[in-house]
């Protein structure tokens, strides 16, 4: 275990454009390694067709019945996430929060107050609504009090949620006021005190500064006295930068640490939530994420990972997109359910005073999401993992002026998610020179990296084309054989039965989206409904073509010159 006070001294992560020849011949053959055995799948499925087809039939089979149990351990943990989600939903958090410290004062207190609530609740005359909200409150009490008698021993080391502050940091570069203001909006109506709130705008100096001026204004004229206090930030880029994300928050994280010093809060008090500037949190995301913080011993050698939802566009983006991001929810929820595969993907929160002990986010990379994470695993020698905080935050799904730009732009947006595979290379060189961190972590945790992308890349084109492909260039022989009749049989029966995880996925859908817009019809459900029809076409064309693009270019050593910002398009009301 790695103290909670520090992580390894004189310590650095590898930089993925190291001039050392030995380190370059290492971080390239990690980035040959996923486009590499992503185009030796793909090619080879025509190659062992041709010369193989009876083992490529086998395969196929053995291959439908590992996506068949794919698909139900898919659906089953989606169905458990789900559940969780909406227990969380319905905790007072806040409550929690203001309470927890009280030690033996509150078991009493919960005690009393439960009794309380079951003499009113069996005396009292309440309508279907309010006996509804006493249960909730009663059951709410009755679990805190077994949460109480069960963990947190250790409550001397229990931070006071007085002393805690929270910065919400908004990078933008081109993105309107318009775009940025439901954000900051849902942060004031959280249920959480604004004068323990601190919003960062970090702004990019290569915005044009009419503009930038003028979303500044907006803002601040909106919400400059509603929080402890309202930074702006404006990075430009420097030599050995990336016009990027990663540069823009590690200029205004280093802001803010001066920021910090010069008002005198501890550092460890401070937890960061890094978010796209459209993130709309949950109410009660802030306070959830604080009760996890204070009560945590280990709370430094923590991320922090709310449940991504595109919600705020999704009734008025278009069906490809709706199954694109709606299938990224699913799988994050998925990862909620087994935190020990969690990375930190988009919108995550982090103790403040982590992210300065690990120097902050590398300035010359796309993915600065999961990178963080890496970089803390590595500097705490494999003490850090992903909480999950079972709350969604809601962000913008892609939509242009145009079908065809939306689905352009989609296609770009998954190509760069699926740029977090340069995470690999560096973290193989991370993992090559800590020796405290055990062989078997190493291995799970580079082997996880490696087959999820891959699969990512070769899955759908597998299911769509590799069932067909012996029966095209096995030959005669082949083809008069039994295994070549009953083949297209037994592929069909294994795939109808996996299609229990799109119909899961298309129930959970309905369950989870947000409340349709009075601007459209019910017959808009129609149109919900029918989405899932088209996703076996949409998921190689969406999602596996970005994955191979995106490791073909590293592969090539085609690196991306700069992080590609999603252009954000507001439906007209």
């Amino acid at each position: 275990m790695v103290n909670i006070n520090g992580g390894r001294k004189n310590w650095s992560y590898p930089n993925p454009r190291s001039k050392d020849p030995k380190e370059r011949r290492w971080q390239r053959f990690f980035e040959i390694l996923p486009g590499f055995l992503t185009w030796a799948t793909l090619i080879g499925m025509f190659v062992f067709s041709f010369f193989l087809p009876i083992w490529v039939a086998l395969f196929i089979i053995l291959y439908d019945i590992y996506w068949l149990h794919r698909t139900v351990y898919i659906a089953t943990y989606s169905i458990l996430a789900y559940r969780k989600m909406k227990r969380w939903n319905k905790v007072n958090w806040l409550y929690r929060v203001q309470n927890v410290h009280k030690k033996d004062k509150l078991k009493n207190e919960l005690k009393s107050e439960i009794a309380e609530l079951k003499v009113t609740l069996g005396k009292t005359f309440f309508n279907r609504k309010e006996a509804k909200q006493v249960k909730l409150k009663l059951k709410e009490r009755i679990e805190f009090l077994a949460c109480l008698k069960g963990d947190y021993k250790n409550r001397k080391e229990f931070l006071n949620w007085k002393d805690v502050y929270h910065v919400i940091m908004l990078p933008t570069v081109g993105e309107t006021a318009e775009i940025i203001e439901p954000a900051v909006e849902a942060v004031n109506k959280a249920c959480y005190p604004n004068d323990k709130i601190i919003i960062l705008l970090a702004l990019e100096e290569r915005e044009d500064k009419a503009i930038r001026d003028e979303k500044v204004k907006i803002l601040k004229d909106k919400f400059g006295e509603t929080f402890y206090d309202f930074i702006i930030t404006v990075h430009k880029v420097k030599a050995g930068e990336m016009k990027c994300k990663a540069s823009n928050t590690t200029y205004a994280a280093k802001k803010l640490k001066k920021y910090l010093e010069d008002k005198k809060i501890p550092l460890e008090n401070v937890v960061l939530s890094n978010f796209d500037c459209d993130t709309q949190i949950h109410p009660q995301y802030l306070a959830a994420l604080t009760y996890e913080y204070i009560v945590s011993p280990n709370r430094l050698q923590q991320a922090y990972q709310p449940l991504p939802m595109y919600h705020n566009n999704l009734w008025d983006t278009i069906a490809p997109v709706r199954i694109i991001v709606t299938g990224s929810s699913f799988w994050h929820m998925v990862e909620s359910m087994r935190p020990e595969h969690m990375v930190t993907f988009s919108s995550h929160s982090e103790a403040f005073k982590t992210i300065v002990d690990v120097d902050y986010w590398p300035v010359n990379v796309i993915s600065e999401d999961s990178v963080i994470f890496w970089k803390a695993y590595d500097y705490f020698c494999g003490d850090y993992k992903v909480r999950p905080i079972y709350l969604p935050v809601s962000l913008d799904a892609v939509l242009s002026k145009s079908y065809a730009q939306t689905i352009a732009n989609q296609y770009r947006q998954k190509r760069r998610w699926a740029y977090g595979i340069e995470n690999l290379a560096m973290l193989a060189r991370a993992f090559k020179d800590n020796k405290k961190i055990p062989f078997t972590k190493k291995i799970k945790y580079i082997w996880t990296m490696l087959e999820g992308h891959h699969s990512w890349a070769t899955s759908p084109f597998i299911l769509a084309l590799l069932g067909w492909l012996p029966l095209i260039f096995g030959g005669d022989a082949f083809s008069e054989s039994v295994l070549a009749h009953n083949l297209p049989y037994i592929t069909r029966y294994l795939m109808t039965l996996a299609l229990v995880g799109l119909i899961t996925s298309m129930f959970l859908s309905f369950l989870i989206m947000p409340a349709k817009p009075a601007r459209y019809s019910k017959k808009k459900y129609l149109a919900m409904f029918f989405q899932w029809f088209i996703a076996p076409f949409i998921a190689p064309i969406l999602g596996a073509a970005p994955a191979v693009d995106a490791q073909t270019r590293i592969m090539l050593g085609k690196y991306f010159g700069s992080f590609w910002v999603t252009p954000k398009e507001l439906k007209k009301k």
